[in-house]
Order: C-alpha cells, then structure tokens, then sequence
C-alpha cells in the first residue's frame, strides 16, 4: 500500500518559514520522481517545485529564491524548505510522486500552509 504522509504545515507571520515533509512507503522511492503542488481556495492546483530521481531540481518562478525542495533516500522522504513566506503562499501543500516507468502517481492528503500576520 502506497502512503504519502506530509507534516509542517501550519500558521506563519509572513516573512517566517517553514519546513514541510513527506514521508513515502509502499513505493520504490529511488526511481519516483518527487514533487510538491500547492492549491489556493479558488484555484487549481499547481506545481511548487520538483525534484527529480537523478536529483535535479526545478522551481515555480513564484519561489525560486526562497523555497529549497530535497530529498533523502536513506529516509524516503522529501521535503520542502519555505523561507520569506508570503500570503499569496497560503494554501494545501500536497506532496507528489511520480514514475515514467511504472507510469503512475501518487498523492498525500495534503497539509495547510497559512501565511497571515
């Protein structure tokens, strides 16, 4: 059974951060690609950053400079460093994982980001 468990979320002044998690199982995470998105009431759904199986990092123009997504296969986890936290950064932060060869994705349920003084 496929799990991806995200936790950080939560309440920040803007200006703050936070650091969000993912924990995976079920899958073998060194071959998913892994990836954040983000969805504001109102909106769809949309890709905050990425991290590729061999590494490779890519951002939303929205967060480049201020967001730091990594992974860790001894943990089988991603995370997701969010610095200078803006309001326009509050919504659900869902945690994604992706395999082109197995051709399938997976999701977390989701966890709030809210960025409010």
């Amino acid at each position: 059974q496929v799990q991806l468990v995200e936790s950080g979320g939560g309440l920040v002044q803007p200006g703050g951060s936070l650091r969000l998690s993912c924990a995976a199982s079920g899958i073998r995470f060194s071959i998913y690609d892994m990836s954040w998105y983000r969805q504001a009431p109102g909106k769809q759904r949309e890709l905050v950053a990425g991290v590729a199986n061999g590494g490779r990092t890519n951002y939303a123009d929205s967060v480049k400079g201020r967001f730091t997504i990594s992974r860790d296969s001894a943990k089988n986890t991603v995370s997701l460093q969010m610095n200078m936290l803006k309001p326009e950064d509050t919504a659900v932060y869902y945690c994604n994982a992706r395999s082109t060869l197995f051709q399938c994705s997976y999701w977390g349920q989701g966890t709030q980001v809210t960025v409010s003084s």
